[in-house]
């Protein structure tokens, strides 16, 4: 029989639907125990608001101000940021299999004066490691050159080096977590058409190209660059395992169309599994009974196959 798994899920910005997603966890059964990290009383007195019977096992840690759903207060938003650290603790320490994120609410953390990109940026600075975010859901595998940047400052961040480490975590977890054994990975291009050789733009053939020629030097199958418009298509994606697309609105919109409320975020390259959920903090649906717990279930059940795949690779 295969070890028992322990998993973290942090409950996220309390004012939001991180608390009520994460109670509905004690619905249904997973294969892993379930640890969510958050404040106990916020937990019971959302359990008692829903009428819910039944809650998870509980890590308290204590919210700095009062909880009132819908409702952010910047007090808490140093609360939200050890609820990770506790599971990224925790999973340095092997006391956890991986983590699954509730959703937070950036505003409300930089309202406070702390700089806070994202739970993808945040964790890569936690664990001094390059990593890849990366959306799954509705058949398909979208990871991302860029993250959260303006758009206008995507041209400059992307180039050959940085493209070449972002191919080569996402070969590796795709292998050692997701058990395929030889992915091959469609690449976008940034321009319209690709460039249409160069009257679009040159990123294409001074950085995209050469960053895939250096992939598939070393053992990649990355294909590309090839242009976004058509990418996504059927016939494209037959064979595909992932795309990496070069910015965020170019893939993330069509993987949500296909797989929103059933998407799982996950970030490559940490020394850890983390996977969350493909939405936002909800605050006009905290407390009314109406968020659907869809996607942090499909982010636990990911956790747990990427957990075991992890195990039978190592």
């Amino acid at each position: 029989m295969t070890a028992p798994l322990t998993l973290a899920v942090t409950s996220g910005e309390p004012a939001g639907i991180g608390p009520d997603v994460c109670l509905a966890l004690a619905t249904r059964d997973f294969d892993a125990r379930l640890v969510v990290i958050g404040d106990r009383d916020v937990l019971h007195a959302r359990a008692a608001r829903l009428g819910l019977n039944h809650v998870p096992e509980i890590v308290h840690r204590p919210a700095a101000a009062p909880v009132v759903p819908g409702t952010l207060d910047p007090r808490n938003a140093r609360y939200v940021l050890d609820l990770l650290d506790a599971a990224v603790d925790g999973c340095l320490r092997s006391e956890f299999a991986g983590m699954v994120t509730a959703p937070v609410q950036k505003s409300v953390i930089n309202d406070a004066g702390i700089a806070f990109t994202g739970h993808t940026e945040y964790l890569a600075e936690k664990a001094s490691t390059p990593v890849v975010m990366m959306l799954a859901g509705g058949g398909l595998r979208v990871a991302l050159a860029t993250t959260h940047l303006a758009l206008a400052d995507v041209p400059g961040a992307i180039d050959a080096a940085g493209l070449g480490r972002t191919l080569r975590i996402v070969d590796r977890d795709l292998r050692a977590r997701f058990g395929i054994a030889s992915p091959r990975i469609l690449v976008a291009g940034l321009n319209p058409h690709s460039g249409e050789g160069g009257h679009f733009g040159r990123e294409e053939i001074d950085v995209i190209a050469p960053a895939i020629a250096a992939a598939r030097a070393d053992g990649i199958d990355a294909v590309g660059p090839l242009p976004a418009d058509t990418l996504f298509t059927p016939r494209m994606l037959e064979g595909a395992d992932a795309v990496l697309a070069m910015y965020h609105d170019q893939g993330l919109p069509v993987l949500k169309y296909a797989s929103f409320g059933r998407g799982v975020n996950v970030t490559l390259g940490l020394p850890f599994i983390r996977t969350s959920v493909d939405h936002g903090t909800a605050l006009d649906l905290a407390g009314t009974g109406r968020a659907d717990p869809g996607s942090l279930f499909e982010a636990v059940e990911t956790a747990v196959a990427m957990a075991r795949a992890s195990r039978a690779a190592a």
